[in-house]
């Protein structure tokens, strides 16, 4: 039990680190309450996760995403469950959709490996009140991941 709390608070350091910008820039026609109010009402589900080339979606089969409180973040399907954290922040003013121009939807997860793919700092590509779309482009080699959450009926 040590370790998993260990392992969250740690990854909640590494979550302010990387939410914490000089280029914040709260004039988006989006805030980042409003997504983070929305996600937090209901569960989620991944419908899409390509990560690089490959389709990762079956991965996340039967997983239910809670995105909480305090920015912890659970996904179960019943049998398993996951902790990490999430955080809706102002990021990169050059995102490619000016209407979530500098919003990005962060997410940790430190295991299982499937779950730790999840991990980055996305970018919002589209936002309804049912559905979030978000991409990361690698810094490395500049591979291109996608990721699609609907919220269940």
């Amino acid at each position: 039990m040590k370790k998993a709390i260990y392992s969250v608070m740690s990854a909640a350091l590494m979550l302010s680190a990387i939410s914490c910008n000089s280029d914040d820039d709260s004039s988006s026609t989006t805030s980042t309450t409003e997504i983070s109010n929305a996600v937090a009402a209901g569960a989620w589900r991944v419908t899409y996760f390509m990560d690089s080339d490959a389709d990762e979606t079956a991965h996340f089969t039967g997983y239910n995403f809670t995105f909480g409180s305090n920015n912890v973040l659970t996904a179960t399907n019943g049998t398993n469950t996951y902790t990490g954290i999430w955080n809706v922040s102002t990021e990169d003013p050059t995102d490619d959709n000016p209407n979530l121009a500098d919003i990005d939807f962060d997410i940790i997860f430190n295991a299982p490996v499937d779950f730790t793919d999840l991990t980055e700092d996305w970018e919002i590509i589209e936002r309804t009140a049912t559905k979030l779309r978000l991409k990361h482009v690698s810094g490395g080699d500049g591979s291109v991941d996608y990721l699609t959450f609907e919220k269940n009926a």
